[in-house]
């Protein structure tokens, strides 16, 4: 076993309607769905945050949704209230293959801290555990895929490469929210950590 597909975040939230929208993030899913087959091991992740978490606008006064503050760890966006624990917002899309999953890994249900990555916290040190999961598995090359490309696929994707997997996103099963440039940023981080961007 070589492979894995990674499917990020692809909730309610962050689908059209949801409280976090990213444009047409429902028209990756058949697309990913067929990709499963394909793959020797299939993990989803699930943002989780518990209500009034340190990463939503509305949890600090005075602020709107996309401002950014400095947190402990480092500079945060401020996001609208989304993925709460336990609500529908946070489910998968029902559209999603969730059959095929090996693993669910939630991540950012820590309330402090948000947590992009499928790897790591925001504080990029707070590990998720799904290094450890892949190494015992004996799986080397990575395909990601989800919502949204210019913040946890790629946030995922680097640390993916930094951790010395082989790391595939394929662009055309990802969409973004490119938010002040962030699209071109994200980019740049995932080639500059080679990351093979395809399906462009």
């Amino acid at each position: 076993m070589t492979n894995a597909l990674i499917v990020i975040d692809v909730q309610n939230d962050f689908c059209p309607g949801g409280a976090l929208a990213v444009p047409d993030g429902d028209g990756i899913i058949p697309g990913i769905n067929a990709l499963m087959a394909e793959a020797d091991a299939v993990i989803l992740t699930q943002d989780w945050h518990p209500a009034g978490h340190s990463s939503f606008a509305s949890s600090h006064a005075g602020k709107a949704p996309y401002d950014m503050i400095d947190m402990p760890y480092g500079p945060q966006v401020l996001w609208p209230d989304h993925c709460i624990q336990g609500s529908k917002g946070a489910d998968f899309h029902a559209l999603l293959d969730q059959t095929s999953a090996d693993l669910i890994i939630r991540k950012g249900y820590t309330p402090s801290i948000d947590s992009y990555s499928a790897f790591f916290e925001n504080d990029r040190t707070t590990p998720t555990g799904l290094e450890g999961y892949l190494r015992t598995r004996g799986i080397t090359h990575l395909t990601m895929v989800g919502l949204a490309l210019d913040f946890c696929v790629n946030y995922s994707a680097v640390d993916a490469a930094k951790l010395g997997f082989q790391v595939d996103v394929r662009r055309d099963l990802c969409r973004a929210i490119d938010m002040n440039g962030s699209l071109d940023a994200a980019v740049q981080a995932m080639t500059g950590a080679g990351v093979s961007l395809t399906g462009s």
